[in-house]
């Protein structure tokens, strides 16, 4: 069983960062492929980044600007998030998989954070 903590969430203005975290338990930290998602209001739920044991892929609207990821030791991910404007405003989750391959599609995903606010004024 694996459970997943985000952190770091807040209200930003447009143009600043934000780091977010996706705390892991469970002993299978290292061969999980773990990602990040965001819902906003009124939205579908959005792939952001994956980082997989040696890759990472990131949406095409936060390439650039936002960085995935990981430290095994500290079963740790994390989202640096630079740049951020107003439609960067949602609900942050992270997500790990057991499926090989760095999968942008939510269904793949076995285990699910709370989410983490990110909220980011104009």
């Amino acid at each position: 069983q694996v459970q997943l903590v985000e952190s770091g969430g807040g209200t930003v203005q447009a143009g600043g960062s934000l780091r977010l975290s996706c705390a892991a338990s469970g002993p299978t930290f290292t061969s999980l492929a773990i990602g990040w998602f965001r819902r906003a209001t009124g939205k579908e739920r959005e792939f952001v980044a994956i980082i997989s044991r040696g890759a990472s892929r990131h949406a095409t609207a936060v390439a650039g600007r936002f960085t995935i990821a990981r430290d095994n030791a500290a079963k740790t991910v994390y989202l640096q998030m630079n740049s951020l404007k107003p439609e960067d405003t949602a609900v942050y989750y992270c997500a790990a998989s057991h499926a090989t391959g760095l999968i942008s599609d939510a269904r793949a995903y076995d285990y699910w954070g709370q989410g983490t606010q990110v909220t980011v004024s104009s």
